[in-house]
């Protein structure tokens, strides 16, 4: 039988899904090990084949295809852990990730410390040379120069090199000679030039793009061999992709050598889980409640959002990727989220997290402060004899002390009142996410159907919706890996780009056929490279507009990937008045419109698992197998009916309170909300009064 995995390794758990040809499905998690991720990944892959009565070896032997996203990339950035990186710039443009872009977004907060840079300032490094905006030689780069600046890179130890020159998107022979001295003066150095990574006019941004992607580098290729050299070692021969930021998966190879497409990748496959759920809904907000963080991300009419506004850390103050990826906003408000009291006696929650170690008190692995897990294992949502299947019991009580001592003491609360605060707390900063993600960029959550994911979504994000307005929330089977299921359902995406700032009222058809020409050239090249047949290959074609004068652009499809008269100018115009309507609401009818850059997004189809299905069994009112004191916002209990979900057949309904228990996760229905088994086996979460 053939299989087909997909993992997703996050700052708690690490989640492996499998299918294989038959239909069959399963899930199952480990806590993530750090020191050697696939020590974790291993007892997931184990129990995935110990369900089919196989052994890893007999599991991975069968496994045609392995797709993994992985946390590594962005945790080495927000940590630090990255390489001893030095960036190479022009001379006068020293400071260009000193002073990032400008903005901040507090401006009146002067406690807050200037940001440092992504590479210190000591490790930036300037060379004599200029290229004009119009791509002529003004400075011709000196090679002697470019040694004198190597050989201090060489003293100083350095691991890695980002090199990004003025102007090289448009004459990037500079940065190609920069490039071949460093194979020569410095081998076995990786380095990123910075037009070939992301040729894009902002200056700020393609600079950071080049800086990030080149301290990954030997962090990232070190990491994706060892993955690579585990899995074979363990009994797989088949092909290993890599989840990327855009959506979509590429070979182990192209991600090693641009590793920045690896940042947030585990993330960018939850909307692509949420939009197969909740079809035939073309509108979706997907929320990804893990043990780390709160991922929220949308569908919006059939399609994933994606963004160049990408921030590592607070926008302005943190570090831009710059590329296009999906549109993911984060809190650190997880189910291993740690609740604390600030020196002005307020109850927080997060951002920090107790993680797989120690992780929460309730694990008994050392944990000392109490978390969103705890706050649930203390109302009673959460049966401490069946945490993950049984194999981790809970200790119910050190949760409740813990809570007692750091939380409810202090704030005159009983442990009930103080757990359920604990969650309403880290609520507040879930729902904050989802209107930041929404309702802010034109979206109304009210409209779109909510889909909860993760292993803590189904806890509380009944809640969330009543605070959005939201009358349905969706509740996968998967949820509890809904990032690693995204994996399975995803293509093989790659993405160009080109800068030509052209207006429509002096449309320049040359400069932006040629640019398009380009584009198509480069999605051929990257077809060849993976062997792709020509009827497989799929080419679209996106250009980033704006009205003059506006700062940021708004993505616009095109219907082909050439301009061939007026009427297809006019066409784009109005495809662009439409989308800034849909985002702000307002349309300037008859005003011209300002291209900056022109992407091509090359596709390949790969094969899709089939969606599970169950019977209805012809009772429309399950049995629950017990009840459970629990508590929803009083110091009193009530008894809620406890129901194991693989009990449950399609269209049977529970009424709230209840809990609805899996292997992986816990559905809570609260008082006065109802869930339905749907035929897919998901949970649909209603308010019957609203």
């Amino acid at each position: 039988m053939a299989f087909k995995i997909a993992i997703d390794t996050g700052g708690t758990f690490s989640d492996v899904v499998v299918t294989d040809d038959a239909g069959g499905f399963s899930l199952s998690k480990a806590p993530t090990t750090p020191a050697r991720i696939f020590d974790g990944i291993s007892q997931a892959l184990t129990s995935a084949a110990e369900e089919r009565e196989l052994t890893l070896g007999e599991l991975l032997a069968d496994a045609g295809m392995v797709i993994y996203a992985t946390t590594r990339s962005t945790n080495a950035i927000l940590t630090g852990a990255t390489a001893r990186t030095a960036l190479i710039t022009t001379a006068g443009f020293r400071d260009t990730l000193v002073f990032r872009e400008g903005g901040k977004l507090r401006p009146f907060d002067f406690r807050q410390p200037y940001p440092e840079p992504y590479i210190a300032r000591s490790l930036t490094y300037e060379v004599a040379e200029r290229v004009s905006s119009e791509g002529e030689v003004v400075v011709p780069l000196a090679a002697d120069d470019v040694r004198r600046v190597l050989a201090e890179l060489r003293e100083g130890e350095i691991e890695a090199v980002a090199v990004s020159l003025l102007w090289s998107i448009e004459n990037p022979s500079h940065e190609q000679l920069v490039g071949e001295l460093l194979e020569a003066e410095l081998p076995g150095v990786p380095y990123t030039l910075s037009h070939r990574l992301n040729p894009i006019v902002r200056e700020y941004r393609r600079t950071s793009s080049a800086a990030i992607d080149a301290s990954l580098k030997p962090l990232m290729q070190r990491h994706l061999s060892d993955m690579g050299t585990d899995l074979r070692a363990a009994g797989f021969g088949g092909e290993l992709l890599v989840v990327t930021s855009f959506g979509g998966v590429l070979r182990v190879g192209d991600v090693a050598s641009r590793p920045l497409y690896s940042v947030n990748s585990g993330p960018a496959m939850a909307p692509v889980a949420g939009k197969v759920a909740a079809a035939p809904s073309r509108d979706v907000v997907v929320c990804d409640t893990g043990g780390t963080s709160f991922d929220v991300s949308v569908v919006r009419d059939g399609e994933v959002k994606f963004t160049r506004e990408t921030w590592l850390g607070e926008p302005f103050t943190g570090h831009i990727t710059g590329l296009s990826s999906v549109d993911v906003k984060n809190v650190g408000a997880g189910g291993g989220s740690v609740a604390w009291i600030d020196p002005g006696g307020m109850l927080r929650v997060g951002p920090r997290s107790a993680g797989a170690e120690p992780g929460p008190v309730c694990y008994g692995r050392g944990g000392t402060e109490p978390t969103v897990t705890d706050a649930a294992v203390a109302l009673g949502y959460i049966d401490p004899a069946y945490f993950w299947a049984g194999k981790l019991a809970l200790d119910a009580d050190a949760a409740a002390a813990a809570i007692r001592a750091v939380v409810a003491e202090p704030l005159g609360l009983s442990v009930a009142a103080a757990a359920w605060a604990i969650l309403a707390v880290a609520n507040e900063h879930m729902v904050t996410a989802v209107r930041d993600i929404t309702i802010n960029q034109g979206i109304d959550p009210r409209d779109s159907v909510l889909v909860a994911g993760g292993g803590a979504g189904g806890l509380t994000m009944s809640k969330i919706a009543e605070e959005l307005g939201c009358r349905s929330v969706l509740v996968p089977r998967t949820a509890a890996a809904l990032s690693a299921t995204g994996g399975l359902f995803g293509d093989i995406v790659s993405e160009f780009t080109v800068s030509r700032r052209v207006q429509t009222g002096d449309f320049d058809y040359d400069a932006v056929n040629a640019g398009l020409a380009t584009l198509e050239r480069q999605m051929d090249e990257f077809f060849d490279r993976m062997h792709i047949a020509p009827e497989a290959r799929v080419k679209d074609y996106v250009v980033e507009a704006r009205y003059p004068y506006q700062v940021w652009e708004l993505d616009v499809p095109l219907e082909k990937g050439r301009f061939d008269g007026p009427e297809d100018v006019e066409a784009m115009v109005q495809a662009f008045h439409a989308t800034h309507e849909a985002v702000f609401a307002v349309k300037e009818a008859g005003q011209r419109v300002e291209c900056l850059y022109w992407k091509g997004r090359a596709s390949v189809h790969l094969p899709k698992p089939a969606v599970p299905r169950i019977s209805p069994n012809g009772a429309t009112t399950p049995k629950p197998r017990g009840t459970r004191a629990t508590w929803w916002g009083g110091d009193d209990p009530e008894q809620a009916a406890i129901f194991a979900a693989e009990s449950l057949a399609a269209h049977q309904r529970v009424a709230g309170p209840a809990v609805v228990e899996l292997p992986t996760t816990t559905v809570v229905v609260y008082p006065g909300w109802e869930l339905e088994v749907t035929e897919r086996g998901d949970f649909l979460l209603s308010r019957p009064s609203a």
